[in-house]
């Protein structure tokens, strides 16, 4: 899929998102990533949620952190951004447009940074990846939960061609980019977790 298609998809999509039984979904692969996240790091001061939809991961941290300064979620459709600060209950939690592939935050800014369902969506995978390496801070983690099954291979062939969606081809590439993967979680058939540090 074209990624303007796919902006624009989730755009439309915004208002219902975190409904029904793909909401619901959502919410789970969410919650997980939060617990992925926690396990690594208890108390992380500054956290990114890349592709944060309508920010549900940051809502529910914001209530698990309370000692956090600051989360920011970012995404390239304005209907989940505008959806997200609309359900903005705590002054921590920021939303604004972006991609990531181009991060707009300094070298090191983040100790935590996650995606969840998103990465499938980047145009440039490898790019958003040295793009979340970069703001992270030393020794801080990442965690990117996703369509990650072997599953999928016959999608890379054709309607994902070239995609990475298999747990190999992204352990390799967050190692390429100088994230050193600490653990795989199973989460639902068709996706899985990976966990890493800077």
């Amino acid at each position: 899929m074209h990624r303007e298609r796919d902006v624009a998809a989730f755009d439309t999509r915004a208002p219902d998102y975190e409904s029904g039984w793909l909401g619901r979904l959502h919410h789970g692969i969410a919650d997980q990533t939060i617990e992925i996240a926690l396990a690594l790091n208890p108390a992380p001061r500054r956290v990114l949620d890349i592709g944060c939809g309508t920010g549900h991961l940051l809502r529910k941290l914001a209530a698990r952190l309370p000692g956090a300064e600051a989360l920011v979620g970012i995404d390239p459709a304005p209907g989940m951004i505008e959806a997200a600060r609309r359900a903005r209950s705590d002054s921590r939690v920021a939303f604004d447009s972006g991609a990531a592939e181009r991060l707009p935050f300094a070298d090191g800014s983040f100790d935590l940074v996650v995606t969840t369902t998103s990465f499938d969506h980047w145009t440039d995978q490898r790019a958003g990846l040295v793009e979340s390496a970069r703001v992270l801070v030393g020794g801080g983690q990442f965690v990117l939960a996703d369509l990650l099954s072997l599953w999928l291979l016959p999608t890379i062939l054709t309607v994902r061609r070239g995609r990475v969606r298999t747990i190999g081809r992204a352990r390799a590439l967050l190692g390429a980019v100088g994230l050193h993967v600490l653990g795989r979680h199973r989460m639902y058939p068709l996706v899985q977790g990976l966990s890493a540090r800077k």
